[in-house]
């Protein structure tokens, strides 16, 4: 069972990129999927910043916290077992390490993070300007 993030990459202020989030052993379902990042310098398990969250492939609600609204979308792929991140205008405060997890409960609160039950490794994003 695990949770593989692809589509880091190095890219300009203003570009875009494709986060993708596949997995093996378990399907999203019903479950809230989350994509989360750490700022670089942050301690190990701390500092994460909820970037966008779906109450459910299937479901297809979406949130997203207001400093990347209208940049970044977040959608899903049932049938592949894969979540994705569109991220465009990308800008240099963006820069971070990148993860995907899924969480414990259906429908569950994607603001409580210690409730998602698997996370990815993460893949590095840089914006330079």
């Amino acid at each position: 069972v695990q949770i593989v993030e692809s589509g880091g990459d190095s890219v300009q202020a203003g570009g875009s990129l494709r986060l993708s989030c596949a997995a093996s052993g378990l399907t999203f379902g019903n479950y809230t999927v989350g994509w989360f990042r750490q700022a670089p310098g942050a301690a190990p398990g701390k500092g994460y910043e909820t970037v966008a969250a779906m109450s459910g492939v299937s479901d297809g609600t979406t949130y997203y916290p207001e400093s990347v609204k209208g940049r970044f979308s977040v959608s899903g792929d049932s049938a592949k077992k894969t979540l994705y991140l569109q991220m465009n205008s990308l800008k240099s405060e963006d820069t971070a390490v990148y993860y995907c997890a899924k969480h414990g409960l259906i429908f569950g609160d994607r603001d409580s993070l210690y409730e998602y039950d698997y996370w990815g490794q993460g893949t590095q994003v840089t914006v330079s300007s």
